[in-house]
């Protein structure tokens, strides 16, 4: 299986008030998202996470709990990643386009108003804006394929390939 993710911003205490996520505190926020994810990530899937996996944790503290995570993960570096340990992830990058099932997607941390084969079907997987639900609804209905795979869109988890081709129809 191939799982999305983005901004789950471990060790970032801030994101609690600023994303206003249901967590009494950092410890919480992160044993929860670390249980999620690997509740859903097996050892063999791969994840892209589109960046800000991390925040105010030391190098040491990010790789040790990077190294939890289950899956085979890609790193499409945001604004707020470090140079963690390159073997804890297949690939790091600042940019993506795959093909999966003849469907083309391009994927970053940012949002993009226009992207490769955008006006032929393509999709765009993005984080960076901390979106709740709401986003990927209008984007859908403004026949849009533009989509937010961060935690806060998601029920702080990973979303599935096959989440994301069902919700636009495909």
């Amino acid at each position: 299986m191939i799982y999305f993710t983005s901004d789950l911003h471990l060790g970032h205490q801030n994101a609690l008030r600023l994303c206003n996520r249901p967590f009494q505190d950092v410890d919480e926020m992160n044993r929860t998202l670390i249980q999620n994810w690997n509740q859903f990530v097996k050892k063999n899937d791969f994840i892209y996470i589109l960046g800000d996996l991390t925040m105010k944790l030391s190098l040491d503290e990010a790789n040790q709990i990077i190294s939890k995570l289950n899956g085979r993960k890609i790193l499409v570096k945001g604004n707020h990643d470090k140079k963690y340990d390159e073997c804890l992830f297949e690939e790091v990058c600042d940019y993506k386009e795959l093909k999966y099932q003849k469907k083309f997607l391009v994927l970053s941390h940012y949002p993009f108003l226009e992207w490769n084969h955008s006006f032929r079907g393509s999709i765009h997987l993005h984080g960076h804006q901390h979106n709740d639900s709401s986003y990927n609804l209008k984007m859908r209905e403004e026949g849009i394929y533009r989509y937010d795979v961060g935690v806060d869109a998601h029920e702080y988890r990973p979303v599935s390939i096959d989440e994301i081709f069902n919700f636009f129809h495909i």
